[in-house]
């Protein structure tokens, strides 16, 4: 492995994990403690995370959001793979609402075809395509627009949405926690997916692997609030394990 590519990973892992030890990176990638502690020193340095006594912290903030541009590049294929499995819940005659979001935005790039669909989104990117692309009925979520987010958030967001009903939900988030919930960092965003979760006879959530185990500033929903999570084979198993003892549905979608 080359030392880019060892501190690229560090890095993935510290964010995943919040912390970590000297050791514990040793035995991740198998080099010695001088190494690890240069890797880290040089990490700090370029502002990627904090250095502690024997390991590691995180320095991104809870209410950190990488914009729709940043998150566009990030997990691509297993966003793909997401998109395609959720797209077996979508039926000619639904009505589903789809989030925000670039999972969510793959999903409606799969429903070009259908004849007779209508769609509830914040999502203008979404909005947008399918109006070119598709021929689902479109209602947009009116309100101030979250500027290089391309939504809409807001009371004037959750107004539109007040009256609404759909048959499922697809919904998105930053972090998934056994202990904490489901999160997002922005306020306004938060309280427009608490509303999105209340439409649904069913809410899906389309989520990929590096988000499990993490919070982010605002919880918009439990768990039990979920009827289903699909995500990538890259999720942790035990992790998995941990959430289908709460009684959380959890599919994995195949890359």
């Amino acid at each position: 492995m080359f030392a880019e590519e060892r501190k690229h990973m560090i890095v993935d892992l510290v964010n995943k994990n919040i912390k970590t030890t000297v050791n514990n990176l040793c035995e991740e990638f198998s080099v010695s403690p001088a190494t690890i502690r240069n890797d880290l020193r040089e990490l700090e340095e370029a502002g990627l995370l904090k250095r502690t006594h024997g390991g590691a912290i995180s320095n991104i903030k809870a209410n950190y959001e990488p914009n729709a541009y940043q998150k566009e590049i990030e997990h691509v294929n297993e966003k793909k793979a997401i998109a395609k499995r959720a797209a077996q819940y979508v039926h000619e005659g639904d009505t589903i609402a789809l989030d925000t979001g670039t999972t969510t935005f793959e999903l409606a790039k799969l429903l070009v075809t259908y004849e007779n669909l209508t769609v509830v989104t914040n999502d203008l990117q979404i909005a947008a395509f399918l109006e070119r692309n598709g021929k689902a009925n479109i209602i947009m979520a009116g309100g101030a627009v979250r500027r290089n987010f391309h939504c809409t958030a807001g009371q004037k967001a959750i107004d539109t949405l007040s009256d609404l009903n759909v048959d499922k939900t697809f919904l998105a988030a930053n972090g998934v926690s056994a202990k904490r919930g489901i999160s997002t960092p922005n306020i306004d965003t938060a309280h427009v997916k608490e509303k999105l979760v209340s439409l649904g006879d069913e809410v899906i959530l389309l989520v990929d692997s590096a988000k499990f185990d993490t919070s982010t500033f605002v919880k918009f929903a439990d768990l039990k609030g979920i009827d289903l999570i699909i995500t990538d084979s890259g999720v942790d198993p035990e992790y998995v394990e941990l959430l289908e003892r709460e009684d959380v549905t959890i599919e994995i979608a195949k890359m």
